[in-house]
């Protein structure tokens, strides 16, 4: 059989670069390998026959990785499969998904499904790249109406080099420190999608670099329609949700002179109020006018689009905001540290009507988190946890874990704080930060990060610097250039407005960026005001909480572990181990340690309840790695008492003998006339051969 490929071919940062379309998954709308080196990923895109009964564009991204991309078996002892995504997987998903979504018709009411597979990974190539590039140009050929293509790039700026490299090796990104990593995406002229991780960036060095990222981006997607031009399908017809625009001019009528009234004050709680007492109002006289059910559900998307037209005219022409502040006003402030008793620390940060409450709780090194998946194998030190209940929305709904939302959430904010916590040689613990939104309007994600860093301080965690974070938005007008934008949006600001743009970071530079919006994109223009605008917010914030908490309290909780650590030879690490664990559990045993963990460097960390148990344990492990010389005088138990001498343990996993000559001056008989099974006694290293030593009491004094 034919399969009928058709290659097309390029390269980027110095890499080739191939996508391929054949009769592989042939009944999909459209199925792209693509391969960037060495990694390869297939992008389906499947769209439903029929409309479907939702008040919204139902789109389906999966990100689908496969162990045997990396030429392992992982997975479970027990399974050895495939099971739910992992957080990186959940993260790679949302990437690609944020920077398609803008580009559909929302009014479609056709379910559209992109899979992305990744089939092979190099570990030289960050898959993101080309899963997003093969998802872009799969959607550009299919039938499926869609306003792309779009690519983005990964673009990196090293530490010890001011240029920007696109796309880098994973290795130099594990190896060498960077200022700053993003990803970046959108359109042929504007961007639509940014995730970065920075240690305390430029904002200027960020600016430039997604300058030069966009150049990158229109190269790659003219490829892409090249590719569209000879092979792609003719966009289907589909219906779309439009309002019946006599039932718009209704609602309208209605609404003039009374939305305003109902959108506009200061707080969350009246405007909603507000608002449901004006909806009620408006679909009762629908009701009265005879208007079927359909018409009603259909109301509530014109209501919406009146708020949003509304708040989009009043930002545009008269800078007036729901709640009345000023375009670059941040709500109200309120952060305070240790407020709760046993944590290890502990935080509240308050904005307005959003709450965090962020606990941290410090471990041994033994308490990191194990992560296995395509990407990473290895150890987790510092983890954060993001929850976002129900109750924080004045709403009622099921606990399930950890969504999408909660993953991506808590990634952003440890992104924000990941480049502030301090190396595990200057501070040994494992660190585990959850944030409890306690209540939600505008950014809980910005707000963990003011609370989490206050949290740590708290915790006596020798952070670098206090964080901040906060939400940026846009009002765009019809024409596309004429903007405002705000500073730490909420409530109406979030859902109707153009652009939600997260920046976190220290009085010094960027730690996190997250860019998300809901129109085709942003000019370099609007970003380098956003992240302007987003700086001076960031330092007001930063006030608040150094009033809080200035600096990292010198002691830790007294309820939190003590760690001592030390260094022994790497060659000697069996020894303290012991078979089976039998000495090093033996000590754990004997001192009441909580537990000893030994890293391949030969670095050792003993984690006890109390400094002096700590302190015992150490003393046992240093006697175990004591380099003994001949000569030295030591102390022991006699464990054996054998015809030709005494067995005596002079430290944990070290013994030796001394012979019957050895045991005093002049003849001796028998052995147990000298010493006996459980005397302490203390003799002289004479001899060490291959492992053997022999003692001598006899010489003690020679």
């Amino acid at each position: 059989m034919d399969l009928h490929k058709k290659q097309f071919k390029t390269e980027f940062a110095g890499k080739p670069l191939m996508m391929e379309v054949s009769r592989m998954a042939d009944q999909a709308d459209a199925a792209v390998l693509g391969r960037y080196g060495e990694t390869t990923v297939l992008a389906t895109v499947v769209m439903s026959k029929k409309d479907v009964e939702k008040d919204y564009f139902p789109l389906m991204v999966n990100y689908e990785e496969k162990f045997y991309a990396t030429g392992r078996i992982l997975g479970s002892r027990f399974t050895r499969r495939e099971g739910k995504s992992s957080d990186d997987a959940v993260l790679s998903g949302r990437l690609i998904d944020r920077t398609l979504r803008p580009l559909f018709n929302q009014a479609m009411r056709r379910e559209v499904q992109v899979v992305v597979t990744v089939l092979t990974l190099d570990h030289e190539t960050d898959p993101d790249f080309v899963g997003l590039l093969t998802a872009s140009t799969a959607l550009a050929i299919s039938s499926v109406p869609w306003g792309g293509p779009v690519a983005g790039v990964k673009v990196t700026q090293f530490a010890d080099a001011k240029d920007f490299v696109f796309n880098p090796a994973m290795p130099d990104l594990e190896s060498r420190k960077f200022t700053f990593d993003a990803f970046v995406a959108g359109t042929k002229e504007r961007l639509n999608m940014i995730e970065l991780e920075g240690d305390e960036a430029q904002e200027s060095d960020v600016v430039t670099a997604f300058e030069k990222a966009q150049v990158e981006i229109k190269k790659l997607i003219a490829w892409q329609e090249s590719i569209v031009k000879e092979i792609g399908k003719k966009k289907q017809d589909v219906y779309l949700a439009l309002p019946d625009e006599q039932l718009k001019k209704q609602i309208e009528k209605f609404l003039d002179g009374r939305l305003e009234k109902a959108v506009f004050h200061p707080t969350k709680t009246e405007m909603y109020e507000h608002l449901n007492q004006l909806k009620k109002e408006m679909k009762d006289m629908l009701t009265l006018e005879g208007r079927d059910e359909k018409a009603l559900e259909a109301s509530d998307v014109l209501f919406e689009e009146e708020i949003n037209d509304l708040v989009h005219e009043k930002v545009l022409k008269e800078e007036k905001r729901p709640d009345g502040r000023r375009l670059d006003e941040v709500r109200e402030l309120h952060a305070e540290a240790g407020l709760l008793p046993r944590v290890h620390g502990s935080a509240l940060f308050v904005r307005g009507n959003t709450q965090s409450l962020s606990v941290a709780t410090l471990g041994a090194p033994g308490d990191q988190q194990l992560v296995e998946n395509i990407e990473f194998t290895g150890k987790r030190r510092f983890m954060l946890h993001y929850n976002f209940p129900p109750y924080s929305v004045g709403e009622v709904g099921p606990f399930r874990g950890p969504g999408r939302r909660e993953i991506g959430h808590g990634n952003l904010a440890h992104k924000a704080l990941r480049a502030l916590i301090p190396s595990q040689e200057e501070f040994p613990y494992t660190i585990r930060l959850v944030s409890e939104i306690l209540s939600s309007n505008g950014s809980s994600s910005m707000a963990t990060v003011c609370a989490g860093g206050l949290a740590l301080m708290d915790a006596g965690v020798p952070l670098r610097k206090p964080a901040a974070g906060i939400a940026m938005g846009l009002m765009l007008d019809e024409s596309g250039e004429k903007f405002k934008v705000l500073t730490d949006i909420q409530g109406p600001e979030d859902h109707h407005g153009d652009m939600d743009f997260k920046a976190a970071g220290t009085d010094s530079g960027v730690t996190a960026i997250q860019m998300d919006v809901k129109i085709n994109g942003i000019t370099i223009e609007m970003l380098r005001k956003t992240l302007d605008q987003a700086r001076d917010a960031r330092l007001h914030i930063l006030k608040t909480i150094t009033g809080a908490l200035s600096a990292p309290r010198k002691e830790l909780s007294p309820y939190a572990p003590s760690i001592i650590s030390l260094t022994i030879n790497p060659e000697r690490i069996g020894e303290l181990i012991g078979p089976g664990g039998k000495v090093i559990n033996g000590i754990i045993e004997a001192t009441g340690a909580t537990s000893i963990d030994i890293e391949d460097d030969g670095r050792v960390f003993i984690t006890a309840a109390t400094q002096e148990i700590g302190k015992k344990a150490l003393d046992s492990v240093q006697s175990i790695m004591k380099e003994y010389h001949v000569g030295d005088i030591v102390e022991g138990t006699v464990v054996k008492v054998l015809e030709f001498g005494a067995i005596v343990e002079f430290a944990p996993g070290h013994d030796g003998m001394i012979h019957v000559s050895e045991l005093k001056n002049g003849f001796v008989k028998k052995v147990e006339d000298v010493v006996k099974l459980g005397d302490f006694v203390r003799a002289k290293i004479v001899k060490m051969d291959n492992g053997k030593v022999g003692l001598s009491i006899k010489q003690l004094n020679g």
